[in-house]
């Protein structure tokens, strides 16, 4: 146990260390509104806390100091309702808005400028050491009770909508919805505006409805063809005078 308490932490600069958690926190006001200041954010946002506290938890778990480790992220987790496993890497500018609910497993990666909203879990799907849970890129958006699963990769820009289950890989700049996820294109591309992130992730393609949609517009036009076919067949049996066929029409 000694020895283990000797062990260094790995080497990351003081100076670096603060820095990425000004970074954490001035993030928030470009990304929450409801954001006033530095302050208000410090003390009451239960997603940075969540985040502050894993800063220093992934470090003891680096330093293989897991059990400090653990009751940490144990600790930010009765106090944030955020459950982060000191093992997952994350990167600069993380932000979990309003922090009730997220889960991430132990080796998630997560990139740089990422946002989640509650209820996200970023999981696994194997009982397997190894990785067992997935890569977010960097500038992705997770909406509300998405589910990201299984050792996969979630490219850069991505928006993934609320309460969607993705089980497989994603190209980057793509959105995906649904259960389980499909990918769609987005018609226009999504830009930044002042260096912030596009958070309209309202603005979601539905592709069940789409289909839906389509479905009702070849049934109104099979409808259509089929009554003028009935009226053209009509017209016909009573310029010929055909009693049989005038029979069959309705």
């Amino acid at each position: 146990m000694q020895a283990a308490l000797a062990m260094p932490l790995p080497v990351v600069p003081r100076f670096e260390f603060w820095r990425q958690i000004r970074e954490d926190v001035a993030c928030v006001k470009t990304r929450d509104p409801a954001a006033r200041f530095t302050l208000e954010i410090v003390l009451t946002y239960p997603g940075v806390h969540a985040v502050l506290c894993h800063r220093i938890s992934h470090r003891l778990w680096r330093a293989r100091l897991r059990f400090p480790a653990r009751m940490l992220s144990w600790w930010a987790r009765l106090i944030s309702n955020v459950d982060i496993h000191p093992g997952a890497t994350i990167g600069r500018r993380f932000f979990i808005d309003h922090g009730a609910g997220v889960v991430i497993g132990e080796t998630a990666e997560v990139g740089d400028d990422v946002t989640l909203y509650h209820g996200v879990t970023l999981g696994g799907t194997s009982w397997s050491p190894g990785k067992r849970h997935p890569t977010i890129g960097d500038r992705v958006l997770i909406g509300a009770g998405a589910k990201i699963l299984g050792p996969i990769n979630v490219g850069s820009g991505v928006r993934v909508g609320a309460n969607s289950v993705v089980i497989s890989d994603v190209p980057p700049e793509m959105t995906v919805v649904g259960m389980p996820g499909k990918v769609v294109r987005t018609e226009r591309r999504r830009h930044h505006i002042d260096s912030r992130i596009d958070l309209e992730h309202h603005q979601m393609p539905d592709p069940v409805g789409d289909a839906i949609s389509a479905l009702i517009d070849r049934i109104e036009f099979l409808e259509a063809r089929q009554s003028e076919l009935q009226r053209s067949v009509a017209a016909r049996a009573k310029s010929v005078e055909d009693p049989t066929v005038e029979r069959i029409i309705p």
